[in-house]
């Protein structure tokens, strides 16, 4: 993990996200969180993630997110060589197939 984000206020959101229990308890405190731009980059990131895991190639992930070319790089170097913390979700939303 990124010691620069092993903070007491960041382990606080982290902590403050545990304790939501739904997905309209989640939709309330990120619209509140984050500005648009902001969810709507980090949902992008996340299905960048889950295609490039189901084995897509960058050009089609391109064109059915819409993401940039850097953007693509960057998920898959965290799912090549990150903490496994895309992959953890992805799984845990139902595998690869199912995602």
């Amino acid at each position: 993990m990124n010691k620069k984000l092993d903070t007491p206020v960041i382990e606080g959101l982290y902590k403050a996200i545990l304790t939501l229990k739904n997905v309209e308890e989640c939709k309330a405190f990120f619209e509140d969180l984050c500005t648009i731009t902001e969810l709507q980059s980090m949902a992008q990131r996340m299905e960048v993630a889950k295609l490039l895991h189901n084995n897509e190639i960058y050009s089609d992930v391109a064109k059915k997110t819409g993401a940039s070319t850097a953007t693509i790089s960057r998920v898959s170097r965290c799912l090549n060589y990150g903490n496994d913390g895309y992959l953890l979700a992805l799984e845990r939303l139902g595998g690869k197939e199912n995602v």
